[in-house]
């Protein structure tokens, strides 16, 4: 069959945890004895076959209570800080269970994503470490649309009924009071619809505009890095979802040189991320414009020519 899922990564774990990923993507409602079933511990390493391959951070806590060492207490923190769980329909944030993937490893898991039509693209290696430079992205092939995860405890056929009695309720309502009636439920038809669509944009904004602004530049440089440009394959698919957004991205530099050099270096900066968005992702160019503000911006104020000041951000215009 045809692969619904490609998976781009960058450092093995990441990847590894984007596979996982795309398969809850595709199969909305499975639980953690599921994923373990999907992806056995066994089928990738012989350390602990005993053991699951994944476990919800909660009970990898209590684990943690039981050790003599600072490892476990250090792992957990290490994954909640950097976000490197997945997060089940009902809630439970799960992550692998003591597990390092591998050059040995990794390609087992890569074949067993294939299972459930799960591509990998070649990932990239991480810059400086497990965890510290990682990440990934799913894109959907050939069509494919994943399913909308639907709430599970009241039968098909209850809500049926619910439902045709609130149509007859609706009837009689309107047939005594018509105009008051359509008028009430535009109302709330129109609120719902705000409030969901709000909430989703401004969690995707957050998230993308923190690993965005976090995207440092080389001392007197003005090329994306592979960083910033795995981050603005995200900014451009929130764009191009949300017609009338607006970006305007910000250039920065240390208080490093020349001012007036600066001042052309944050501009080349920001319009470095300006190109990337319209020439490569394809969004509008007048949706997009930059600016360059130098130096005069620092991020870490306490030391102007600290390399956090060397950076792009962007900001919502409209």
């Amino acid at each position: 069959m045809a692969s619904k899922v490609r998976v781009y990564g960058k450092a093995q774990y990441w990847t590894a945890l984007g596979i996982v990923d795309a398969y809850t993507k595709m199969y909305p409602h499975a639980t953690l004895e599921d994923i373990n079933k999907a992806f056995p511990r066994k089928a990738f390493t012989d350390s602990h076959p005993e053991e699951p391959l994944w476990d919800t951070i909660e009970n990898i806590k209590e684990k943690a209570k039981a050790t003599k060492t600072t490892f476990d207490d250090e792992h957990v923190a290490h994954v909640l800080e950097k976000n490197i769980y997945v997060t089940l329909s009902n809630g439970d944030k799960i992550t692998f269970y003591n597990i390092m993937w591998t050059k040995d490893n990794f390609p087992k898991i890569v074949a067993q994503a294939k299972l459930y039509d799960v591509e990998v693209a070649e990932f990239i290696p991480a810059e400086k470490g497990w965890g510290k430079r990682g990440g990934y992205r799913l894109e959907y092939l050939n069509g494919y649309v994943p399913p909308v995860p639907t709430k599970k405890g009241i039968p098909a056929w209850v809500w049926g009924l619910i439902a045709a009695l609130a149509i007859l309720l609706l009837l009689l309502l309107t047939f005594c009071r018509k105009t008051e009636v359509v008028e009430v439920e535009k109302v709330v038809e129109v609120e719902k619809t705000v409030i969901i669509r709000d909430t989703l944009f401004i969690q995707q904004i957050a998230e993308i505009e923190k690993n965005f602004n976090a995207a440092e530049f080389a001392q007197g440089k003005a090329d994306l890095t592979e960083n910033a440009k795995f981050v603005l394959h995200d900014l451009a698919k929130v764009i191009n979802a949300n017609e009338g957004l607006k970006l305007e991205i910000q250039g920065h530099t240390s208080a490093e040189g020349d001012p007036t050099f600066n001042q052309k270096l944050s501009e080349a900066r920001a319009k470095a991320a300006v190109d990337f968005l319209v020439n490569e992702r394809g969004v509008d160019a007048g949706r997009v414009s930059f600016k360059g503000l130098g130096s005069t911006q620092p991020k870490k104020a306490a030391d102007p020519m600290a390399a956090e000041n060397r950076r792009t951000e962007f900001v919502v215009i409209e």
